[in-house]
């Protein structure tokens, strides 16, 4: 998409959040197209509830009361107003609306995140296996996706279980290239079978996932032990089901980018980033370089990196569902030291990045 896209005005951020045309609720006439929308329009109280209406269809929201409808439109539109503004500044990325529009920022932090602020305990003895590979055996580009090593995107829903969601990704990984079957397999295991160091929605870290994935004997499938959003007891029931192992983990030396790159090109790597941000609460596409701390507060999988238009970076596969960024996927700028100096990278990314082992 061309750049010149996040210039334009809400209207044309509507469409992207639209795919070209919504049902609009309340009109006979069937689909109609977002471009309709002028500014003069959207700062008009009727065409926003429209919009609104359009949206809450979309997205099959509802809510217990009139009363909340009202409170729920009102923060609609503030988030509007941001992306709106935010979209006329930026040149590398864009924003749009989503599932989010109707959370304040601090509803969104306090749902979708759930890192544990706990310190890892430096996997596999501080060995990183990738360490004597040369710059120059490291491909330009690599994307797991064309490999058959990433599964589809998926939510995590209102439950802190990101970290969860970011060690299956790379188990699921690893599995696959070690093995060639590509197989989805079970974060409410993890969210339920794994307590020690983590603690279901209320956060967690990929480490101490590993941890359990190894020592357990393996990770079973998700169609056998399907994701709830919730915490539940550890299902003991699920032994006769076939796993997945892995022989351990290794972590990535920390805020060295270039040995991120060296893991992410053998395999993809969890990775923590701080995801607080009002941006990315509305990140729709593009390179993403905005603005950001290194405060990690969320766990997703690192799945390959590339270069567009001069801008390198690492494509990032997030569990906030298809219709959150590039139909689940950030792609975030490389090269970032968050104006210290210490390689921390952007949103903190280079900080503290983790990937499973399998023998075979």
């Amino acid at each position: 998409m061309d750049l010149m896209m996040k210039k334009l005005s809400v209207a044309v951020v509507l469409l992207l959040f639209c795919g070209g045309a919504c049902a609009a609720a309340g009109r006979n006439s069937g689909d109609f197209s977002i471009v309709g929308y002028s500014e003069e329009d959207l700062s008009s109280h009727d065409r926003l509830l429209e919009l609104f209406e359009t949206w809450v269809a979309k997205y099959r929201k509802a809510y217990a009361s009139f009363e909340e409808k009202v409170k729920r439109f009102e923060v609609f539109k503030d988030n509007l107003n941001h992306i709106d503004e935010i979209n006329k500044k930026v040149t590398s990325y864009w924003l749009g609306l989503n599932e989010f529009a109707d959370l304040t920022h601090d509803e969104f932090k306090a749902a979708y995140l759930g890192l544990a602020p706990a310190r890892r305990d430096g996997g596999g003895g501080g060995v990183f296996r990738y360490e004597g590979v040369s710059d120059g055996e490291v491909p330009k580009a690599v994307d797991w996706r064309k490999n058959g090593a990433v599964t589809e995107v998926k939510n995590q829903g209102q439950c802190g279980s990101c970290w969860a969601f970011s060690t299956v990704a790379a188990v699921e990984g690893i599995n696959a290239i070690v093995t060639g079957n590509l197989t989805a397999l079970s974060e409410q295991e993890l969210i339920d079978c794994s307590t020690d160091g983590n603690n279901g929605c209320n956060g967690g870290l990929m480490d101490y996932a590993f941890s359990y994935i190894a020592s357990s004997g393996g990770l079973h499938t998700e169609e056998a032990y399907p994701y709830l959003m919730e915490e539940g007891d550890c299902d003991q029931k699920a032994g006769d089901e076939a796993v997945v192992s892995i022989s351990g983990y290794e972590d990535v030396p920390a805020n060295d980018e270039q040995a991120l790159i060296k893991a992410l090109a053998h395999q993809p790597v969890s990775v923590a980033i701080e995801a607080s941000g009002r941006h990315l609460q509305f990140y729709r596409g593009g390179v993403f370089d905005g603005p950001c701390g290194v405060e990690l507060d969320h766990g997703v999988t690192a799945v390959g990196y590339g270069s567009s238009k001069g801008q390198d970076y690492i494509m990032v596969k997030n569990s906030w569902g298809a219709h959150w960024g590039e139909k689940g996927y950030i792609r975030m700028k490389r090269g970032s030291s968050n104006g210290n100096g210490k390689g921390e990278g952007l949103c903190g990314i280079n900080k503290m990045a983790s990937y499973p082992t399998k023998n075979n």
